[in-house]
């Protein structure tokens, strides 16, 4: 765990202090146009059936939340997620497991830290965590299909750069898992998250970044037929390249924490759906990655 004095400097290197403010914490807000696009994938999952969708214009993120912007919040609010007051957090090795002092500090449990990964994403964080820190800069989660034109834009592509796989002579453009589902690789030099901006040649059409790989991001959605439930998008570090399409859906329960999770905030445009604390502090069994 890193000690009070190192979190407060991280803290202190993205600066905020009572209600912040996207601009005064330099959280860098992408534009977006907005427009009319076709979302999912005829050969994907039966989730992921086309249909035509408009989005108003918004802004969003142009990385992954980063321990360093975390940090920053959490020394201004004293907030503490859910996985610090569940004292549980969820890690894949393989499989999911429930590990006891896992949290956002400790990302893969008890003896591991984010000391070196500031400029990593920062993971075991709930959708209500996301929730509450986006609020703090008066912005908010974004919607699904917010999130998806981003990715795509409006050519029907099927990851953010492009229909091209993840990895190619061309070289890698995501922080991915084996080819084959679903494990841990690194070949990429990560074998769990990536710093953000890694990979620069996996920008989606509006310039944003990491939208395919490192972590599954929260979005402000319900998932549809799960009661309870909040869509996530992206894939992750230990997801194979069908998981990075841009149209695939995955969902979990909005009050735990993950190590293959976090999210990114956006701002205008649709209201982002607000119900994601009324959910918090229960004990579902371990999900799928």
């Amino acid at each position: 765990m890193i000690a009070a004095a190192s979190l407060a400097l991280i803290a202190l290197t993205v600066a905020a202090a009572g209600c912040g403010s996207a601009t005064s914490s330099g959280l860098d807000l992408v534009e977006i146009p907005g427009g009319t696009f076709v979302t999912g994938d005829a050969e994907g999952e039966p989730d992921e059936a086309p249909r035509q969708v408009t989005v108003e214009p918004f802004r969003l993120m142009r990385t992954e939340v980063t321990n360093r912007m975390f940090a920053a919040f959490v020394n201004s609010t004293g907030h503490r997620t859910d996985a610090e007051q569940s004292g549980v957090g969820n890690v894949w090795d393989g499989k999911w497991r429930r590990v006891s002092g896992a949290d956002w500090r400790q990302p893969f449990g008890p003896g591991s830290s984010i000391a070196d990964r500031e400029n990593h994403p920062v993971v075991q964080v709930s959708a209500g965590d996301a929730d509450a820190f986006c609020r703090f800069y008066d912005l908010r989660l974004p919607t699904e299909k917010e999130w998806e034109f981003a990715a795509r834009g409006t050519d029907g592509r099927r990851y953010p750069w492009g229909d091209d796989a993840p990895q190619d002579s061309a070289g890698r453009r995501a922080n991915f898992g084996t080819v084959q589902c679903c494990a841990p690789s690194a070949a990429d030099g990560y074998e769990t998250t990536a710093p953000v901006e890694r990979f620069p040649d996996g920008a989606s059409p509006f310039g944003v970044l990491d939208m395919a790989g490192n972590v599954w991001e929260w979005t402000a959605s319900e998932f549809p037929g799960r009661p309870g439930f909040v869509a996530l998008r992206g894939g992750g570090w230990g997801n194979n390249p069908y998981c990075l399409r841009v149209s695939y859906r995955h969902a979990n329960p909005p009050d735990i924490g993950l190590d293959m999770v976090g999210f990114r905030c956006a701002a205008d445009g649709a209201t982002a759906w607000t119900g994601l604390t009324q959910w918090r502090r229960r004990s579902p069994p371990a999900p799928s990655p």
